[in-house]
């Protein structure tokens, strides 16, 4: 079974990520894809849990309040070089209040972690190729951050004032 950092721990994935022209697997807990969630087209009660993985090219419409039932969301970044799912993940935490995981997958590596997790996001399927002891070194690389962001809400320079 794979393995993920969820909350700055190594833990076991129980999820199976289903991509957008496959076949829906029984029971268990399966990621679907965004676009088959919001089209409604399978039946929730087959599964233990439903998450839904997100595409980085997607504009949340209202329909994203919904999310905030599910237990997981992950947003997916094909290349490493794409931030779009940066802005994803906030848009999730700060517009649409979502309070669940928030996983980062696909070509997801060491040097993203620290960012990603200032961005919302609390869980990581680093790239299998890469070692996920050695990522999990990377979500505490700096002992401040100078930038407001979502676990900072005041930047460092004005703190000296208060």
């Amino acid at each position: 079974m794979p393995k993920i950092i969820l909350n700055q721990e190594i833990v076991e994935d129980n999820w199976v990520k289903v991509d957008l022209d496959a076949e829906l697997p029984t029971g268990g807990k399966v990621l679907l894809p965004y676009p088959l969630w919001i089209a409604g087209e399978f039946d929730a009660s087959a599964f233990e849990a439903v998450g839904v993985w997100v595409p980085n090219d997607t504009v949340f419409g209202e329909e994203a309040l919904k999310l905030a039932d599910l237990p997981l969301v992950a947003i997916n970044f094909p290349v490493f070089s794409d931030g779009r799912g940066y802005t994803l993940a906030r848009q999730l935490r700060e517009r649409f209040n979502y309070q669940g995981e928030l996983r980062s997958i696909g070509d997801v590596l060491q040097d993203q972690l620290f960012f990603m997790s200032r961005c919302g996001f609390n869980s990581y399927a680093v790239r299998e190729d890469k070692s996920i002891e050695e990522a999990l070194t990377s979500l505490k690389p700096f002992s401040n951050a100078y930038q407001a962001a979502l676990d900072k809400r005041q930047p460092l320079f004005a703190e000296r004032w208060n």
